[in-house]
């Protein structure tokens, strides 16, 4: 696996490689994942009840982005960066507001403030990049001439 080449793909990769591991603890030990998000664990389940596969379900979903998301940084897939930053955002305000209508525990904001953390990262990222790939002939013509003989001419 290649080494992102950009600070948003840094970015993207970190969160992938997070995102990996959290679906990986949630399809081995669902119980811990719960604990972290401020989810109550019970003892038993009623029928009915299907919070371990919607938990199996969405740790295999987070496992699988974490793999997208390294496999976008290591092929510098700058478009899948930008569109990340515009639906981790969204993710955030929905994750948001499900805390606020009572609908989520107050420590799953933490996971909205991750998204919104992410985003703003990514696009600072790639805002850094573009910043510092300046074109070639932008540099010389900015920085006088290239060599000796660029001045005599």
């Amino acid at each position: 696996m290649k080494l992102p080449r950009s600070a948003a793909g840094w970015t993207v990769a970190i969160f992938g490689l997070l995102a990996l591991v959290v679906g990986a603890v949630g399809l081995v030990w669902p119980e811990a994942l719960l604990r972290l998000l401020g989810f109550e664990v019970l003892e038993s389940r009623a029928p009915g009840d299907y919070t371990g596969t919607f938990l199996t379900a969405s740790s295999m979903a987070s496992f699988n982005m974490g793999v997208y998301y390294l496999l976008a940084s290591a092929t510098e897939w700058r478009a899948f960066y930008r569109f990340t930053v515009v639906f981790r955002l969204a993710t955030f305000i929905v994750f948001s507001i499900v805390v606020l209508a009572d609908a989520a525990p107050g420590r799953f904001f933490g996971v909205a403030a991750w998204e919104a953390l992410g985003a703003l990262a990514t696009a600072v990222g790639l805002w850094w990049d573009r910043r510092s790939a300046l074109p070639v002939a932008a540099v010389s013509s900015s920085a006088g001439p290239a060599s000796t003989a660029d001045a005599v001419r």
